[in-house]
This record gives C-alpha cells, sequence and structure tokens, in this order.
C-alpha cells in the first residue's frame, strides 16, 4: 500500500505532513507510538532511512520525541499543533492563489468560485 509522493516536495517532508495531518486530524493521539521505521517505511513503500529522516524531523519540530529501546512518540504539545495547522493552511492557500493567478483567475473570482464551491459542499 505505498504513496503517491509528488515531485514538487522531498519525499521525507511529504511523510512528515501526513504524519503532522494524522496528528491534526486525532488519528494519531498524544502520548501514542508512532509505528516503528521499518513498519511505516513498508506502510508507505519507501526506503527505512527516509522514514528515519521524517522521525527526525518531526523531533526537531517537537512534535514527536524518540524514546530508547521504546519508540517514537507523539507529544502533547497544543500550541505547537496550531501553530502547525495555522503554517499547512497558509501554504495551502498560496499554493492555490499561485496557481489560479498562473491561468489567469482574479482575485475576485477566485473568492467567488471558492464561495461557490463551499456553497456546493453543504
Amino acid at each position: 500500500m505505498s504513496k503517491e509522493f509528488q515531485s514538487s516536495k522531498p519525499i521525507y517532508m511529504q511523510i512528515v505532513d501526513s504524519i503532522v495531518i494524522d496528528i491534526l486530524q486525532n488519528k494519531q493521539k498524544p502520548a501514542e507510538k508512532l509505528p516503528s521505521v521499518r513498519e511505516m517505511a513498508v506502510k508507505m513503500g519507501v526506503n527505512p532511512n527516509t522514514i528515519q529522516r521524517a522521525y527526525g524531523e518531526l523531533e526537531r519540530m517537537n512534535v514527536v520525541e524518540t524514546r530508547r529501546g521504546q519508540g517514537t512518540f507523539v507529544l502533547d504539545n497544543a500550541t505547537l499543533l496550531d501553530e502547525l495547522k495555522t503554517s499547512m493552511q497558509k501554504e495551502i492557500i498560496e499554493n492555490y492563489v499561485e496557481q489560479m493567478l498562473e491561468i489567469g483567475v482574479s482575485n475576485k473570482d477566485m473568492i467567488e468560485q471558492l464561495q461557490n464551491y463551499l456553497e456546493g459542499c453543504e
């Protein structure tokens, strides 16, 4: 069950984003253990070194901590998670706006189309 990755962003960072999203959606809860590097590598269809790098990045970001001999665990840091959520929202919005501008859509039309889309989702 390997995951499809984009070529525009390093795979380990896409894995970081995926894990953060799981945490934000409460699929991974605070104090919960993440799958082992090997398990995650098989699940994602990547080299274990890629997962190790992703876990290292998550640890650097203070999202997880590695306990020697026990594994990697999600930290309970609501403030950081709120900051990460805001940062991800900003990145998604920036990408959307850049792509819409590239195809010649005006700000007014973007807002109108987004409102129409959201109204259709209700």
